[in-house]
């Protein structure tokens, strides 16, 4: 988690191929999960916003890709430290008759 905003923009553009001012919100989490920065770009600028969590770890998903896509209430429970991965049990379904 040591690149700032120049090393993460070089990351959007060239690593993952997204267009890093188009106002999208780029998510990036440290090896230990406790550490999560935010890159996006706001009218005439990068903002770079960092949360560091003291006890527990963020619940960064483990995805085939490095890359993943948060709905908003997903990404609120993300930040608040809220794994949204376990909100839901699988259910069973069983054939009457």
């Amino acid at each position: 988690m040591r690149k700032q905003i120049n090393g993460l923009a070089y990351l959007v553009e060239n690593e993952m191929q997204k267009f890093v001012f188009s106002g999208d919100l780029f998510l990036f989490c440290g090896s230990g999960m406790k550490i999560l920065k935010v890159l996006y770009w706001d009218k005439n600028g990068f903002c770079l916003w960092t949360k560091r969590l003291e006890k527990g770890n963020f619940a960064w998903p483990k995805a085939d890709s490095e890359q993943a896509i948060f709905t908003h209430e997903e990404l609120d429970m993300l930040l608040d430290g809220i794994d949204f991965r376990k909100r839901f049990k699988p259910l069973k379904y069983e054939r009457f008759g």
